[in-house]
């Protein structure tokens, strides 16, 4: 009977050191977190800069409207085209688009991911956006209406992408960005996204440090209730007093420059893009007018006009808006000079219509060139593409010369 309990134990004793080396040898670093590899956020070449060949170009992606991926099926497509189609025809998009364009910066204005299909908006956004972060390229993205109605609020859903490899977004400015001291955000402002980044000059120009393009990106709100009535989101006072300050702030600089001893001078215009989601009022008056595209439906704006198109018009470097939300319409139209533009839906899941391809919109910005060298900008042209077997390119126009 003894000899029978040395065995029993001896087998349990075996038993227990092959369950202790099996989790030594093949689980035991899984379990500690200490073993995991650190991942940090991969950053972009910056500054953000014109080639050598003398552009920048942009790649504008609007109303994406991104679910759970595979089991999201598509929207308003033809009936040939429905079985198999989900989310990733619009991930796949978004990698063709890249690929053709080879774009410097890609810009997303919102409605990223559809909040009410959205099981997760994490994991939403880092499968939306996937290809831009498999490409390399800088990117930044503002919110529209539908982003935080998944599980993160604005202020998460913008604090989350501003560390997301390559991207460039900001949560909100800083007071001064070109002081790390004091490089707070700014608390007294509406609205989460709002930002201006930078566009240097080409490699081995006299302007290679000097800022010759902004882009201004404004946080548009989703809803709102006025005067109880539901409509939707605009751009606060706040923000527009945020922003004649930076471009006041640009023309001080360049103040500055010319009157300083210094032999490097600014170039005689910067100008500077926009970038948000929902419309402004006055775009509908475009209805009565000459565009270039397609006005197919009704300009879903917000009720109050908080004068965004008078500061536009004010601070006079603001050259074209870029603008996504209502999907089926992609036209560009001339506002007291400024061009208001939008992207066109590029999203499956996203309402659109059947028979009219998905696209996105390519701004282009041109160098002027020198004796010896490129200058400042001078031209700006857009066209989109379609999702098509050809990936069309259509409505080529200019928006900006700087001899016109």
């Amino acid at each position: 009977m003894e000899a029978l309990n040395i065995r029993y134990t001896f087998l349990y004793l075996t038993f227990v050191f092959a369950i202790i080396y099996l989790l030594q040898t093949l689980i035991s670093h899984k379990l500690i977190l200490g073993r995991q590899p650190i991942t940090l956020k991969q950053n972009p070449h910056l500054p953000l800069r014109f080639s050598s060949d003398g552009i920048f170009k942009i790649l504008q992606v609007a109303d994406m409207h991104f679910g759970n991926g595979m089991v999201t099926r598509c929207r308003d497509v033809l009936p040939s085209e429905l079985d198999g189609c989900s989310d990733l025809n619009t991930t796949r998009f978004l990698r063709r688009l890249i690929d053709e364009e080879r774009p410097d910066f890609v810009a997303f204005t919102g409605d990223n991911i559809f909040g009410t299909s959205a099981a997760d908006a994490a994991e939403s956004l880092f499968e939306v956006f996937g290809p831009v972060m498999e490409s390399r390229l800088p990117w930044a993205a503002i919110l529209g209406n539908h982003d935080q109605e998944s599980t993160m609020t604005r202020e998460e859903l913008m604090t989350l992408i501003s560390l997301m490899d390559y991207s460039v977004s900001q949560i909100n400015p800083a007071e001064d960005p070109s002081s790390p001291a004091n490089a707070r955000m700014v608390v007294d402002i509406d609205g989460f996204g709002n930002y201006y980044l930078r566009v240097n000059g080409a490699p081995g120009s006299h302007l290679a440090n000097s800022s010759i393009l902004s882009l201004y990106f404004l946080d548009s709100g989703d809803r709102a209730t006025v005067n109880g009535r539901r409509t939707y989101g605009w751009i606060k006072e706040s923000q527009l007093r945020w922003l004649r300050g930076v471009s006041q702030g640009f023309e001080g600089q360049k103040r500055d420059s010319k009157q300083s001893a210094d032999l490097i001078l600014p170039p005689a215009e910067t100008p500077a893009l926009a970038f948000f989601h929902i419309p402004v009022p006055e775009v509908r008056q475009l209805y009565f007018k000459e565009i270039v595209g397609q006005f197919q439906e009704a300009v879903a704006c917000s009720a109050v006009n908080s004068g965004v198109l008078q500061t536009f018009v004010s601070m006079g470097d603001v050259k074209a808006v870029f603008m996504g939300h209502d999907h089926t319409n992609d036209f560009c139209g001339n506002l007291d000079g400024i061009w208001f533009c939008y992207g066109g839906g590029s999203g499956y899941h996203g309402y659109g219509r059947a028979g009219w391809p998905r696209r996105a919109r390519i701004i282009l910005a041109e160098l002027g060139k020198g004796e010896r060298a490129w200058m400042g900008v001078k031209r700006i042209r857009t066209w989109k593409r379609l999702d098509d077997e050809k990936m069309s390119k259509i409505d080529e126009q200019v928006l900006w010369d700087l001899n016109s």
